[in-house]
């Protein structure tokens, strides 16, 4: 083997066990890795901790129905407190809060959290819909707590697909260009119905 080719072969070796030991500088507890955050809207003010907020849409583009707020709203606190209300600045969609027992305000108990969205929870709906953003685009939502005040922050407004299917709107209207079909009513004897007449 010739003295260059034993050189470059030397120096690959180097570079190999250089970039071999400064890659192992970043895994172990501390690495930087580590802090990196899910991509969902969360913030905390005092003791109250938001988490994984999003405004969830109809499943259809240009379906006009109801939307969603759905998040988990922690209380770190030693008092329960109540959410009051929900709003979103810069629109006119109304926010109609409805805790999981069905009355009564959403309780946060202390120490304890809630979920806003998804069968047998607590429900926050945007009765008119959400004309004002588009899927994709981020939405300022306020959570006013009855103790805290007011805690805000931006959430992804998402259709309600894949993931987020069983947290969307329970009222989903059929898609433009279609027409609902009614299931038909047969008589408990399951003979069809006539007509009078015939």
């Amino acid at each position: 083997m010739s003295r260059s080719l034993r050189r470059g072969a030397l120096a690959a070796t180097a570079i190999v066990i250089s970039v071999a030991s400064l890659s192992a500088c970043g895994a172990g507890n501390d690495a930087q890795t580590l802090g990196v955050r899910p991509d969902n809207a969360a913030v905390t003010v005092d003791d109250v901790k938001i988490q994984n907020a999003l405004v969830i849409t109809q499943p259809d583009p240009g379906v006009v129905g109801p939307a969603v707020v759905s998040a988990t709203v922690f209380n770190n606190g030693l008092t329960r407190q109540t959410l009051d209300s929900i709003t979103l600045p810069g629109t006119l969609g109304t926010v109609k809060l409805k805790a999981a027992e069905g009355a009564g305000p959403i309780v946060v108990p202390p120490g304890g959290s809630v979920v806003i969205g998804g069968q047998g929870n607590a429900s926050a709906t945007i009765e008119g819909g959400l004309r004002e953003a588009k899927n994709g685009d981020s939405q300022k939502v306020v959570f006013k707590l009855s103790k805290t005040g007011d805690v805000g922050l931006s959430a992804f407004v998402v259709p309600a697909k894949s993931y987020f299917k069983d947290f969307g709107p329970s009222e989903v209207p059929a898609p433009p260009g279609t027409t609902p079909t009614t299931p038909a009513t047969t008589p408990a004897s399951g003979e069809p119905t006539q007509a009078a007449g015939h």
